[in-house]
């Protein structure tokens, strides 16, 4: 029995795992900031609903957490994903298009936040292999998360921000399209992916590297 191969095995299977949980629970943040920043501007709809929640099973979505990412890994080789949308009242608001944003806008901000965090661990532990290498991998993992969030399709959180900018009935019509913009996405990703195009991936993979290189935590493509 080769007991160095399945000590490396093991280690690596434990690292994936890790990084797995701390991926799962940036996500999970991204969740709460929207809920948070939708709260401070006097929408309570989230919080009453117990969203405001650290508990993993109250962000799960079917879609988001399941299928988006093993769709992504598949089509892209990287895995994208997202817990169960915030339910938003954006009538709440004082400001609706400028709520609407800033709610959205805060999701992407959370994991640049995190990124950051973690890309100053990855220093502070240079010299060791596990934690830089963790670090890394959570970095990469959350500027995806931000970068792939801000694309201006809806429902992403960019068409949200985009939204801000837009005159109130361009931003009414651009928000209704939700449901095609989310078909729209799911066809881009399986054909650009069959035909080996990866156009999502070509787009936010670029300023990811160079966010990470500007982290000073390395490339990973």
């Amino acid at each position: 029995m080769n007991y160095a191969a399945i000590s490396m095995s093991f280690i690596k299977n434990t690292l994936t795992l890790i990084i797995i949980l701390i991926i799962f629970y940036s996500i999970i943040l991204h969740e709460i900031s929207h809920a948070l920043v939708s709260y401070w501007q006097g929408d309570d709809t989230a919080k009453m609903m117990g969203r405001l929640s650290l508990n993993p099973f109250k962000h799960i979505d079917i879609f988001g957490t399941i299928i988006l990412p093993l769709l992504t890994y598949f089509t892209m080789g990287i895995i994208l994903g997202y817990a169960k949308p915030v339910p938003l009242n954006p009538y709440n608001y004082k400001n609706i298009k400028v709520g609407t944003g800033l709610s959205a806008l805060a999701g992407p901000v959370t994991n640049i936040l995190i990124a950051i965090v973690f890309a100053l661990i990855f220093h502070l532990t240079q010299g060791q292999q596990i934690i830089p290498y963790i670090c890394q991998m959570v970095v990469f993992f959350n500027l995806l998360l931000a970068f792939f969030n801000l694309i201006p399709i809806p429902p992403l959180d960019g068409s949200k921000v985009l939204g801000m900018l837009l005159p109130d009935a361009a931003f009414y019509k651009f928000m209704a399209q939700e449901h095609i913009g989310m078909i729209t996405i799911i066809f881009i990703l399986l054909v650009s992916g069959l035909l080996g195009f990866n156009i999502i991936g070509r787009l936010i993979i670029p300023p990811i590297n160079f966010t990470m290189q500007l982290l000073g935590v390395g490339g990973i493509f």
